[in-house]
């Protein structure tokens, strides 16, 4: 059988792997262990704070909105409620958007839904 020389494959695996963590502080970008250990301890992180980040963006938005509110004399579970009773499909994200940038939309939206409000009642 013949011999087969496998040296340039173990190399082009293992500077795949040092190219990802190019940016890493110490041994952990050059080391191929370390280095390793490095990027799956990232690809970890990354996972799991891709998810954390869609519920820290949540709350950033219900603070917001939260806040937008107060200034307008409703309370947010109260908005979000005649909202939702009254089938007005704007999200957190949209709402709490218009509160920063355009709160004079902001605050016709507030009035439209506190006068269907008392025209329900």
């Amino acid at each position: 059988m013949a011999r087969v020389k496998r040296g340039t494959i173990a190399q082009k695996r293992r500077k795949h792997l040092l190219r990802h963590t190019k940016g890493f502080r110490w041994t952990r970008k050059s080391k191929y262990r370390m280095a390793k250990e490095a990027m799956l301890k990232a690809w970890k992180y990354a996972f799991r704070d891709r998810r954390a980040k869609k519920r820290e963006f949540r709350q950033l938005w219900e603070a917001n909105l939260g806040a937008a509110l107060r200034t307008q004399d409703i309370s947010y579970s109260r908005f979000i409620n005649l909202l939702k009773k009254q089938n007005i499909e704007l999200d957190r994200k949209i709402l709490a958007t218009l509160a920063n940038t355009k709160p004079a939309l902001f605050k016709t939206i507030v009035e439209k839904v506190q006068a269907l409000k008392s025209a329900k009642s």
